[in-house]
């Protein structure tokens, strides 16, 4: 009878565990907007002193009143967090429940080969797939496609950037675009590797991706921060910076987006290695930032186009985001901006904000688009793609394929304006 009994315990503890009555806390996304002073505080103190992750603003010092918050409260931080709101009476609400099964979602993956499957360019691969899709490209397209190795990252990375080339028209111009600067943010090498693939099968199919690839080559870089990308697939899928390690402290790594030398280190950036914005001992400090800055000034004459994709808010950020002036060519470059927003909400339905970084979200010095615009590169973005904030930097390998048609339509709305605006494109002889 008594071993009846225990069986009959064991078999509705089991029930209760399965129907959710009794619950496992899991790691979650809350939205805050604080009201007053004392809850921006609170806030700050929250973000700093528990183990969270603030995703929205990236740091403690843009947290004001009135301003909606993202936070990742893991798990076994939840209820102390919660708690401490309630106290204080920070209203919050729960954006994401279940953010365990949104990370595992995004991990599981079925092949590494881009010929087996259709759906291959809307999942997220680790690092070692996009190593191998790199070489595979190069293979299969020798005519168009060269692997460049730009330089290494601090664990030693190769950091490969693919030019994409298909023809040796003289004083060619080319644009730049890099990927993943920032680690959590994995649909932007999801975008680069969706943007080559898209450009080698639609040559000579959409005559804006014809007219872009006839009259420029192309840079992509889909990983700027190999260390950074590994380690949030392997270790903490919430980690941003790259894993340099100080002399001065045992935090590890720098904001590669605060390490160019454009304003280095004021307002907006911090000089403390445990930040999120840590700009790093000096400018290009970093190798991953280095790489890049020599070989864009190697190529200073030939680069008219610099863009750099991050998630997420959804908006095209153009400079300065070093300083509220107005950069010489302002009124061209929101122009542009302002096209490609409108087509986006045209053709997708969906909002993106526009205009200098400064001016649209806050001060941000030592930022990459900055950086090359005063290298002469007049032509600079930051895309913020997907999306808003109802799944921040955990959007499903189901949103892939909206986020990347988004920033493609706004790249090409870009580059052909550049393309106008810079040189004569080249088409077929006119007929007599």
């Amino acid at each position: 009878m008594a071993t009846l009994l225990i069986f009959f315990v064991l078999m509705n503890l089991d029930l209760l565990l399965r129907t959710g009555h009794c619950t496992e806390t899991r790691d979650q996304i809350l939205s805050i907007t604080p009201k007053t002073q004392e809850q921006v505080d609170i806030l700050k103190n929250v973000s700093t002193q528990y183990e969270t992750a603030l995703w929205q603003p990236v740091s403690p010092h843009y947290i004001k009143e009135e301003t909606q918050v993202h936070l990742f409260v893991p798990a076994n931080s939840s209820e102390t967090v919660k708690e401490l709101l309630q106290r204080h009476a920070v209203a919050h609400e729960v954006l994401l429940a279940n953010a365990n099964e949104l990370i595992e979602m995004q991990t599981r993956n079925d092949s590494t080969d881009p010929r087996s499957s259709a759906t291959f360019y809307e999942r997220y691969h680790s690092l070692e797939d996009i190593y191998y899709w790199i070489n595979r490209t190069a293979h299969d397209n020798p005519s168009t496609v060269k692997v460049i190795l730009v330089g290494s990252s601090y664990e030693k990375r190769p950091l490969y950037a693919l030019k994409l080339s298909f023809n040796d028209r003289p004083n060619k111009k080319a644009m730049w675009t890099d990927c993943g600067i920032h680690a959590r943010e994995w649909i932007s090498p999801a975008f680069c590797l969706w943007f080559v693939h898209y450009s080698l099968s639609f040559y000579k199919q959409n005559q804006d991706i014809t007219d872009i690839l006839d009259n420029m080559d192309v840079y992509v870089l889909p990983v700027m921060n190999p260390d950074g990308y590994k380690y949030t697939w392997t270790s903490n899928r919430m980690w941003r910076k790259n894993r340099s390690i100080s002399k001065t402290t045992s935090c590890i790594g720098a904001d590669l987006n605060r390490n160019f030398d454009a304003n280095w280190c004021t307002e907006g950036a911090s000089h403390n290695p445990c930040t999120e914005i840590y700009c790093g001992a000096f400018p290009e400090s970093e190798p991953e930032s280095q790489a890049v800055a020599d070989f864009l000034r190697r190529h200073k004459d030939t680069v008219q186009l610099y863009l750099s994709i991050h998630s997420y808010s959804q908006m095209l950020l153009f400079p300065y985001s070093c300083s509220l002036e107005e950069a010489e060519n302002h009124s061209d470059l929101l122009e542009m901006a302002e096209e490609a927003a409108q087509k986006i909400r045209r053709y997708y339905r969906n909002i993106y904000r526009y205009g200098a970084g400064a001016k649209t979200i806050y001060l941000a010095p030592g930022g990459s688009d900055d950086w090359a615009y005063n290298l002469g590169i007049k032509y600079s973005f930051t895309f913020e793609l997907q999306d808003r904030g109802r799944y921040g930097f955990l959007l499903p390998p189901s949103h892939i394929s909206g986020a990347c048609n988004e920033a493609l339509i706004a790249v090409k709305t870009i580059a052909l304006k550049v393309i106008e605006k810079t040189q004569v494109p080249t088409g077929p002889p006119p007929t007599v």
